[in-house]
């Protein structure tokens, strides 16, 4: 499979492997075709997650990982690509229904927006939050003071 996809889409995709885990690293510009290849040709069916990881010091801040599962073969596969800050990557609700609260909660957690996601606003804080939690930047103790204010009536920390 993984040779397949280099054969068609060249050096965009390197395939690795830790501990018996196997995933690609994919230039971002190639996921939209990448995760339809991987659903129709190869049977991942099944879009188990859609996380991301915060690095503040590099110039690509984020990797957004898909995790996928193919109920024909009983195999999972990881693809990763990295983007910058204020970059947005395409949804992948119209490839796996299952992406669409995924794709919520990485916007959410991250701040990462999936252009063509048909709903993307916070899912599990409030819609005027300020703050991405999961950001490396974003201090452990730190909340948004102003919500809990406004909409609590108390001061941060009661």
């Amino acid at each position: 499979m993984v040779a397949r996809l280099t054969q068609q889409y060249g050096s965009g995709i390197e395939a690795l492997s830790y501990l018996g885990q196997n995933y690609m690293v994919v230039d971002r510009s190639l996921i939209p075709d990448l995760l339809r290849i991987l659903r129709d040709d190869d049977h991942f069916d099944y879009c188990v997650d859609i996380t991301a990881v915060h690095y503040p010091k590099r110039e690509k801040q984020f990797d957004v990982i898909w995790v996928l599962y193919s109920h024909a073969s009983n195999e999972r596969i990881r693809v990763k690509t990295l983007i910058a800050d204020g970059e947005t990557l395409p949804s992948s609700v119209s490839i796996w229904t299952t992406a669409n609260w995924l794709e919520r909660e990485v916007f959410d957690m991250f701040g990462i927006k999936f252009l063509g996601h048909p709903d993307l606003k916070r899912i599990l804080l409030p819609d005027g939050w300020k703050g991405h939690p999961l950001r490396k930047d974003y201090g452990i103790l730190q909340q948004d003071d102003e919500w809990v204010q406004i909409n609590l009536g108390i001061e941060s920390g009661q």
